[in-house]
């Protein structure tokens, strides 16, 4: 059993090294399209295509954070933190919602987009409702 925890803990860091490189990759990714962008003629000015695509790639940094947190807590505290999924699953369909361009995508797409968003801010709301019956 020994044996097996030290494997699990070796994976998780290589998960967490790798995370953190890519999260790193990704941001310094980002800086590089923004300024590309901007000292693109027209200077200083972004199309719809140019901010959509730094609003995505923002979202997706941030969502890379959201999953280090995710590999910090379990690695200090050997659990899921439920809340922290539900945060990370949120960005990432707020990203999809973000950069969706409507006229490609069929309807069946967006009412399931639109089922994903209520279940995941139903499972959120009850969640902090149970947080919060825990601490009374």
């Amino acid at each position: 059993m020994k044996y097996l925890e030290k494997v699990e803990k070796v994976i998780v860091l290589s998960l967490f090294v790798m995370l953190v490189s890519v999260v790193l990759l990704s941001t310094i990714d980002l800086g590089w399209v923004i300024i590309k962008d901007i000292i693109t003629p027209p200077v200083l000015l972004l199309d719809i295509d140019e901010l959509l695509e730094i609003l995505g790639m923002f979202l997706l940094v941030l969502i890379g954070i959201e999953l280090l947190e995710t590999v910090k807590m379990y690695l200090a505290q050997k659990k899921m933190h439920v809340e922290v999924v539900f945060t990370v699953a949120m960005i990432a369909i707020a990203r999809k919602v973000i950069i969706l361009d409507v006229k490609e995508v069929s309807s069946l797409s967006l009412i399931g987009i639109g089922i994903i968003i209520i279940a995941l801010s139903a499972g959120y709301f009850f969640l902090l409702k149970a947080k919060k019956r825990q601490i009374q």
